[in-house]
């Protein structure tokens, strides 16, 4: 299951005796575990809790998961970067066999005592073949937090709406799915440090685009995003006016070229798909954003020619090595932007 999936089994005291959470959001993993460990520990003594880094001897885990705790109701033991759900590579061509200790401890899992729960996270994908991983499956839960893109961070954005209990009207709505899909890389542990903000920047429940623009504004994407806009929109005095600005306020060029060549590809990625017949909402899965605002990336391409766009493209690959070679100043950034504008 998802990060929601399982964030709302466990709201709902839906509770395994053993559970697998992988993947790459260390952020998304930190979550479920502390949503965990409120449920399995709710008055909050962490005497019942056992924590270890890395594997440990599975003759020592059974015994851990057999002894009964003395001070507590529960007996937790939390494990992480675990290496027990990677991939064989013998297993990829043959059947896998697992040893006399591993089926054991299968066998333990399959029948855990109550008084135990065992929490096993790792940041590598779990090989799904694995014997192990089908047995928490079957018998407990397996949770995997993939790492967040443009067109996956819905979820999350509602989970973290309701937890400080705020919602977003249609214009800010649309704004933050707008910054996100500019965004190469999502860093969840910071927007959650900046979306907290919200709770001492207004009293009020309804969050506007205005708001978030005032919170977020620490971000570069969102400073960058009107240049982009603008852009798009093909008016070269305001595209200039906020290129300048980002550079005066500090904002690194190569950061302003990054995120203008991943726009400027979107651009052309959605006019090529829109000459094989995608239409609207379809160009989202391609283009990696969600439904309406691939819709206006592809409105927004269809200013452009094709060869405009690959000109521009090119020139931007220029510049980054132009620029990380120390070959050439910021002059280039406007000479591309004034051609895109043209």
């Amino acid at each position: 299951m998802n990060y929601a999936e399982a964030m709302t089994a466990i709201k709902k005291n839906d509770l395994k005796s053993v559970y697998l959470i992988s993947g790459e959001e260390t952020y998304l993993t930190d979550k479920i575990e502390q949503a965990l460990l409120r449920k399995l520990l709710p008055d909050g003594n962490r005497d019942g809790l056992q924590r270890f880094n890395g594997d440990i001897d599975l003759h020592e885990l059974m015994n851990l998961i057999e002894s009964a705790p003395f001070f507590t109701d529960k007996n937790v033991i939390l494990i992480r970067g675990t290496t027990l759900f990677k991939e064989k590579k013998k297993a990829a061509k043959t059947k896998e066999t697992a040893n006399p200790v591993e089926e054991q401890f299968m066998h333990l899992l399959e029948n855990m005592p109550p008084y135990s729960v065992l929490i096993l996270e790792t940041p590598d994908k779990a090989d799904k073949r694995r014997k192990i991983y089908k047995t928490i499956a079957k018998f407990g839960m397996a949770a995997e937090v993939e790492a967040i893109r443009a067109w996956n961070i819905k979820d999350w954005l509602q989970e973290k709406l309701i937890e400080i209990n705020k919602q977003f009207d249609r214009e800010a709505y649309t704004y933050f799915f707008e910054i996100t899909g500019v965004m190469n890389q999502i860093s969840l542990g910071f927007l959650d440090q900046e979306l907290d903000k919200l709770v001492l920047y207004t009293d009020r429940q309804l969050i506007t685009k205005q708001d978030l623009l005032q919170v977020l504004s620490s971000i570069p994407e969102v400073s960058i995003f009107s240049m982009l806009d603008a852009i798009s929109d093909k008016n070269i005095n305001k595209a200039i006016l906020l290129l300048s600005e980002q550079l005066a306020g500090g904002i690194h060029p190569l950061a302003i070229l990054t995120l203008l060549t991943r726009h400027t590809r979107q651009l052309w990625q959605a006019k090529t798909l829109q000459a094989k017949g995608y239409k609207g909402k379809q160009l989202a899965a391609p283009l990696g954003l969600v439904p309406f605002v691939a819709e206006k990336v592809g409105m927004k391409s269809l200013k452009f020619t094709e060869p405009v766009l690959k000109k521009a493209l090119l020139n931007l690959a220029e510049a980054d090595y132009k620029l990380k070679s120390g070959q050439a100043n910021v002059a280039l950034l406007d000479q591309i932007v004034i051609e895109l504008c043209m």
